[in-house]
């Protein structure tokens, strides 16, 4: 079973820096796109950051400029995430879409990491 673990996140004050982790296991050909998203607390999720297989990155204009996505391996994903503020606190879980060793195309999530932004 594809699984995908976040990693990284904490508390951090205005203006620091976090870098998280998304790893994937499990039966898996290959990642199409990997997706960051957010959700804040009473806030509807929000898509933050996608790098596709083939490296091309999009951003929410909120974090252009301060946040970087980058494949580290074929199988993990990173957010870095630099001059914090307090409107990035959220709950961040990452997105796949990929390609069984069967050639299915699923989608999987993972539980999310805790990021909070203190001023």
């Amino acid at each position: 079973q594809v699984q995908l673990v976040e990693s990284g996140g904490g508390l951090v004050q205005t203006g620091g820096s976090l870098r998280l982790s998304c790893e994937a296991s499990g039966p898996i050909r290959s990642i199409n796109t990997m997706a960051w998203y957010r959700q804040a607390p009473g806030k509807q999720r929000e898509l933050v950051a996608t790098i596709t297989s083939d490296g091309i990155t999009n951003y929410v204009e909120s974090v252009k400029g301060r946040f970087t996505i980058s494949r580290d391996n074929p199988k993990n994903t990173l957010l870095q995430m630099n001059s914090l503020k307090s409107e990035d606190t959220g709950i961040y879980c990452c997105r796949a879409t990929l390609t069984t060793p069967w050639g299915r195309s699923v989608e999987n999530w993972g539980r999310g990491t805790q990021v909070t932004v203190s001023e």
